[in-house]
This record gives C-alpha cells, structure tokens and sequence, in this order.
C-alpha cells in the first residue's frame, strides 16, 4: 500500500490547494490592493489550467514515464505554490495560480494511472479507499486550515505549506514509483486537444459563474454554448479520427460506462457540499469561518471510517448492490442537511454528517474502482484521462446547480440582506437528489459487475471478452 499512500498524499496536496484559497481571499485581495470579486480569477484560472491540460495527461505519461510526469507534476505544482506566496500584484498571482494548475492537471490523472498499474487487481479497493481520502478531507479541512493560517500567520502560508509535502512528495515517488510507460504511442492527436480545450474551458467557466453574478447571463450563456459546441465537434472528431486523444470507444465497456454516467449525477450531488454547507453555517447560523470549516469536518471522520470498512463491504455485497442503495442513502444524507437550523442539537448536526461521510466515501470507492475494473492494462491511461476530465465537469456542474438554485431561492424570498438556514433547503434537496437518481444508472449493471476485484463472485472469462477486453491473468479467480 506504499505507493497508493504515495500517491494519495500528492492528490491530498493538490485537493487541500483548491478549497483553501477561498477562505483566504478577503485578506489577500487587500494585501494585493484589489476587491475580492477581481480575485475570483485566481481560482478560476487554476480550474482553466485543469480543463486544457487533463485529457491530454494520460498520452503524456505514456509518451515520458508515468513516474517522470508525476514527479514533474508535483515539482511544477509546488513550484507554482512558491511563486503563488511571493506574489506581490494580481497578475503575478494569477500566472502562478496557472502554473499550479498545470501541476495539477497532469498530478491527478497520472497519479492514478501509476497508482492503477503498480497494484494488483485483488488490492484495488483498499488502493482506490485510500485515493478517495484526499478529495474528500480536502476540501473539508481546507477552509479551517486558511482561516487559521490567514488569522494567526499570513495568508502566503496556504501555498507555502504545499512545499514540503511536495519536497517529500518528488523524494518518495523516485524511490518507489516505477517508470512505467508504452513503447508504441500513436501521434498526440492536437486537433483533439483543441477541441476539448475550447469545449471544456467553456462549460467549466460557465458552471463556475452560473449564479455567483461574476458575469451577465449572456456570457455565461455564451460559455456555456462554446463549451458544448467544442465538445460536439470534438465527439465528430473522434469518429473519424484513428487514435483520437479521448477514447471514447471505452464507453463500450458496460462497467466504465455506467461509473462514468452514474459518477457524474452522483458527484452533482457531493460537489455542492463544500460550496453550500458553509455558507449556510456563516450565513444561515452566524458561525465564523473557523467555526463552520471544525463542524463541517466531521464529514471528513466518516470518510476515514469508511476506508477500512470498503473492501469487507463490496466483498459481501458486490458493487451492484452497493452502488444501488449507498447512493440512495448519500442523496438523503445530503438533502436532510436542508433541514438543518440553528436550534438543532449540534450532535445531531455532527452525527448527520459524519453518516454522509461515510456512504458518500464507500460510493467514491465502488464507483471508481469499478469504473476501471475492466479496463485493460494497455488503455488505462486514456480511462484516466477520461474520467478525471468528467470528474472535473461534474464537480463544477454540482456547485453550479446549488448555486444557481440557492440564487433563485435568495432572489425570491428577499435577498441576501434576509438570508435565513432555510433557503439552503431546495438547493440540498436538488443536488441530493440528482445524487439519488444515479441508482438509475447502476441498476442496469449485471450482478457480478467488477467481481474480479471486489471479490464478490467468480468472473468467467466470456464475460470479459464480451465487453471487448483481455482477460487477465486473475480472470476466473476471486480477489483474494
């Protein structure tokens, strides 16, 4: 499990990064000399630099060495965190934030991919348990973690915190980390990458704007349209091309198509937390930024409960099962926090959390496991590219459906001046809901979906070989 923990560390730098800023932002824009709202930008270009740079990481790693990229990856991230507390205008601040992005983008996606090729397909539900640790503490001790560096140090220390994590990151993967790479690339497809750079700038730009009153209604409108038509053309492209740089013949396999289309609703749904649960505890309750970021971390205790009881869980009941009824458990959770008020005990506050942890914690870990259960060895870098690119997607589409229902909800009921806990409750509602309604998607799935490694049933090869990959040399025999 070294190498997971390897991994997982980097990934939690990088996810801690993103959720970190945001507390931060009054004091820097007035150290800076700038409003608050200009400096927006420094979170969104980091999230432009994730979007282009994304579907193009899986070829990159296969072109250098999977251990070559990550670890330039992580040097050019903390590089980019160096340069982010130095920064002494906006733009300079903005330049940096692009940099850690480009770290960023090529940091996930191929730290899964070394991740997913160093460790055996028997040990892939303890590996995915630990990966899914980092996106779910991030963001939730991020906002305390800025709160109390900002107060008690400077605000400069959110990035200078990354650099010996990532000292110690680069050191560990050129010991442990194997240069894994393929030997017979096809070209890099770079009309591809255009289009995905345009169709994907657009529609993470428009979900980050859509209800937040940064742009008027037609440029978000216009983002969002540019971001669809460069995706449509990007889908027309890849008909016709022969290596195109997002595989979409992958969606064939009935396990990666079903996570990516399941995940997607589910983490509608859980990417609206962290932007929802603590405006509703500063705004609703009248909590401090400190005090809502310590309440909320109690989702964070359920996620690490949740990574011993993963393997025993999908190994008695299967990944169909699981994903079934976690994710109707998950968007309850979720909706029930609607309903929380000031005068509630804060025990039961803390205990509905730490439930929601826990289960939407496990459905992470059955869902992206799964997703690449089936997926050959020789095609798992474009797998990850292609799910860390919809991953991105439907996170910002999570925040932009609670923001824009929590807008609606504000405008209606009289502003934001008479902003009560109760207008937080139709935007809970839709986001738990979409999570809930990804049971849809997963019901389709065959029982032994992914049994080769939850360990649930025996996988008789036909079945491999019907969803167009090899069996591997494990097929037939139950994960140990």
């Amino acid at each position: 499990m070294l190498i997971p923990l390897i991994v997982a560390c980097a990934l939690f730098m990088e996810n801690l990064d993103s959720s970190v800023l945001a507390t931060a932002l009054p004091s820097i824009a007035e150290s800076l000399g700038e409003s608050p709202l200009k400096l927006n930008l420094a979170i969104t270009s980091y999230l432009f630099s994730l979007a282009v740079f994304i579907p193009v990481s899986g070829w990159v790693a296969d072109r250098y060495g999977a251990r070559t990229v990550f670890r330039a990856a992580i040097a050019v991230f903390t590089i980019g965190s160096l340069l982010c507390g130095l920064a002494d205008s906006f733009w300079t601040l903005v330049a940096a934030r692009v940099m850690q992005g480009i770290g960023g983008a090529m940091m996930v996606p191929v730290g899964r991919l070394v991740m997913l090729r160093s460790v055996p397909k028997a040990d892939l539900v303890r590996a995915v348990a630990w990966l899914t640790v980092p996106a779910l503490v991030g963001p939730v001790i991020g906002p305390p973690l800025g709160g109390f560096l900002t107060t008690y140090l400077s605000w400069r220390w959110i990035f200078w915190i990354n650099l010996p994590i990532g000292l110690l990151g680069i050191v560990l993967v050129t010991l442990y980390i194997p240069n894994i790479r393929e030997e017979k690339l096809p070209p890099l497809d770079w009309h591809g990458f255009l289009l995905t750079a345009v169709g994907l700038l657009g529609l993470v730009f428009g979900f980050e704007t859509i209800g937040r009153d940064l742009l008027p209604d037609t440029a978000v409108s216009g983002l969002l349209l540019a971001g669809a038509i460069g995706l449509g053309l990007y889908l027309r492209h890849a008909k016709r091309h022969p290596h195109p740089l997002l595989d979409l013949s992958l969606l064939r396999v009935p396990t990666f198509r079903a996570g990516i289309a399941g995940g997607f609703l589910f983490r509608i749904g859980t990417g609206a937390i962290p932007f929802l649960l603590p405006l509703m505890f500063q705004l609703g309750f009248g909590m401090t930024a400190f005090e809502s970021g310590m309440v909320t971390f109690v989702s964070a205790a359920g996620a690490l409960t949740m990574k011993m009881a993963a393997g025993p869980i999908l190994r008695w009941l299967g990944f169909r099962q699981v994903l079934i009824g976690n994710a109707v458990l998950s968007g309850l959770a979720i909706a029930v926090c609607g309903l929380f008020r000031p005068e509630w005990p804060h025990a039961l506050i803390l205990g509905v959390l730490l439930f929601g942890g826990f289960f939407r914690s496990l459905q992470f870990t059955s869902i992206n496991t799964m997703t690449i259960s089936d997926i050959a060895t020789e095609r798992m870098s474009r797998a990850t590219s292609f799910t860390s690119m919809m991953q991105q997607l439907s996170l910002s589409a999570g925040v932009a459906v609670g923001a824009m229902v929590l807008h609606a909800t504000v405008t209606l009921s009289g502003g934001l001046d008479a902003m009560t806990a109760a207008d937080f409750m139709p935007a809970f509602f839709t986001v738990g809901t979409a999570a809930a309604l990804s049971t849809f998607i997963f019901v389709r799935l065959p029982a032994d979906a992914g049994a080769e490694v939850s360990g649930h049933r025996l996988v008789a090869p036909t079945n491999r070989l019907s969803q167009g990959t090899p069996p591997t040399e494990n097929a037939g025999r139950p994960a140990e």
